[in-house]
């Protein structure tokens, strides 16, 4: 039989039967070198074995010392050390006799099931972390890529303490710092005629308690007068103010940015009658790129908007045909620029495109927000792709995620759009100034009295609003109307008069604010007294003074009055 052919002499020393007993000794210079000890499980060739048993099924041929084995690592009952032979393992209670009953062999093919399940556990497992990784590289790779150009984009710089989620009383310092405006601005930039002139300005209040916005338009036109520096179009405050900058410091081009934002925050913040938090300035490429990334924008044109204009377009050098008609409308980027930039309509010119741009820039918000564009950082890398160079603000990384957050509970029905100039609020005018055309306020050049009452109610300050306190106003001077002027102005900044008159006495040195809320409404009373420049007190100083269910009573003095 093969199985018990005579050994050879090399063979002499490791088995006389085939038949495993202890492993036989061997001087170290009769060992072949980079043998290995006999595998337990059979034979291999080429790493593969030839009987497909993870164990011997019984007697087995010697192997030759040409032959190379791989070895693993035998099962305990199987070692050398344990004494167990191949022929053992063939008696009963063995394994090859159990795997030969019945249920020995359904154990045997459960087992062999059980290996497979493990091999394709391990497999899943494999292949899911690889592809974990390759997401976690990617993922990675883009975050690193949009911060890098976030944080070019977005420098920091301005404040509003409304972004916080826990907004503190103290920390506003005014009527209309709970909101947060943020002016909005766009100029030509590049080779465009004219690249610093901000011929669009909006400023986008947000109301962060009401989950509200508004977005209020200055015509480019509006002539202010900057101090110090003379009268202009407001569209060149920002353009003068720089060159003035790099005409002192040519090389310190940031600088003189910073100058242009700063000088067109004043005049805008001196106008509308509200601070100014932020600003943002976006040229002709980085409008056109943005839209064109969150894959355009559909809004629906109203009739008196729609427009059929012939217009030239400075970055091809050819003509462009713009054709909007009312109704539903898609634009891409270009069709975008042309659409907010017209002024081809009815005989409102100017004002009309400001609506234009105010209602655009509405649905080109919602579109970024719906379409989850903050918290995808593809989109992210791209619209920082798209800005680069192409725009300056002074918002932090962190204030335009807390914004996304906010906006994003901002319904579109929820953004007004206000006009200075729409029926019936009529509060600028056309006008020639000198041969020149020009946008002035209906009160007459630099009143904005009317303007700043009109923004100032309609952006109200939420935590004013929300506490909606009711005042008494009293006079304590000998100052005639006093009282009417300082009820009339606090009204302007949306606090609820309900009572002006005069003091039991006009001789009160120092203005007074008592507070009968008990605390109750301490953001009014906050404002109250940085308005003022006193401490509220509890206590009425003068016994005869009704309240008649103010929250507060303010009793002008004499400090006031001067």
């Amino acid at each position: 039989m093969d199985n018990f052919r005579k050994p050879s002499r090399d063979n002499q020393r490791r088995s006389i039967d085939s038949i495993r007993g202890g492993p036989a000794k061997q001087r170290p210079s009769e060992r072949p070198l980079g043998r290995r000890p006999l595998a337990m499980d059979g034979l291999r060739t080429s790493g593969r074995r030839v009987d497909g048993f993870r164990r011997p099924d019984g007697l087995y041929p010697t192997q030759p010392s040409t032959v190379r084995t791989h070895v693993p690592v035998a099962p305990k009952a199987a070692t050398a050390a344990s004494g167990a032979s191949l022929l053992h393992m063939t008696l009963p209670g063995g394994e090859l006799s159990a795997k030969s009953s019945p249920r020995g062999a359904r154990k045997a093919a459960k087992a062999k099931k059980q290996g497979k399940l493990h091999t394709i556990r391990k497999w899943f497992v494999r292949s899911t972390l690889v592809l974990a990784a390759l997401a976690l590289l990617l993922g990675g790779y883009l975050g690193v890529k949009a911060l890098t150009k976030v944080n070019k984009v977005f420098k920091g710089g301005g404040t509003a303490a409304a972004l916080q989620s826990d907004v503190k009383p103290e920390l506003l310092k005014g009527e209309g710092d709970g909101r947060i405006n943020i002016l909005l601005l766009g100029r030509g930039g590049g080779d465009h005629a004219g690249p610093d002139l901000t011929d669009t300005i909006l400023v986008a209040s947000i109301d962060p308690v009401n989950k509200t916005a508004s977005l209020v338009s200055i015509p480019r036109d509006l002539w202010v007068t900057v101090p110090g520096a003379g009268s202009s179009k407001v569209n060149a405050v920002f353009a003068n103010a720089k060159y003035r900058s790099l005409n002192n410091n040519p090389k310190d081009k940031a600088k003189a940015e910073a100058a242009g934002a700063k000088a067109i925050e004043n005049v805008v913040s001196d106008v509308l009658g509200i601070p100014i938090h932020y600003y943002t300035i976006v040229d002709f490429q980085a409008f056109k790129q943005a839209v064109d990334t969150v894959g355009g924008v559909d809004m629906n044109v109203p009739t008196e908007l729609a427009v059929t204009e012939r217009m030239w377009d400075e970055t091809t050098g050819k003509p462009y045909y713009l054709n909007v008609p009312a109704g539903n409308q898609h634009f891409d980027g270009t069709r975008a620029l042309f659409f907010t930039r017209t002024r081809h309509t009815s005989a409102r010119g100017d004002f009309d495109r400001t609506e234009r741009q105010r209602l655009f820039i509405q649905a080109l918000s919602q579109k970024i927000l719906s379409a989850g564009t903050f918290t995808n950082p593809v989109k992210v890398s791209q619209l920082m792709s798209d800005f680069g160079d192409h725009i300056a603000t002074d918002l932090s990384v962190g204030n335009a995620i807390r914004l996304a957050q906010i906006g994003k509970n901002v319904k579109q029905s929820d953004i007004k759009s206000v006009g200075l100039a729409d029926p019936p609020n009529n509060y600028l005018q056309t006008d020639n100034l000198g041969g020149v055309s020009i946008v002035r306020p209906s009160a007459g050049l630099g009143d904005y009295s009317a303007i700043q009452n009109y923004i100032r109610n309609t952006l109200r300050d939420p935590y004013l609003a929300k506490e909606n306190a009711s005042l008494t106003v009293l006079n304590g001077t000998t100052v005639p109307g006093l009282a009417t002027a300082k009820a009339n102005e606090l009204k302007s900044f949306g606090y609820k008069v309900t009572k002006v008159g005069d003091a039991p006495t006009q001789a009160y040195a120092h203005t007074i604010i008592v507070d009968k809320t008990g605390g109750k409404k301490p953001f009014t009373k906050n404002y109250l007294e940085k308005r003022f420049g006193v401490k509220a007190t509890t206590k009425m100083p003068d016994s005869t003074i009704e309240s008649q269910g103010a929250d507060f009573v303010i009793i002008l003095g004499q400090d006031d009055a001067n």
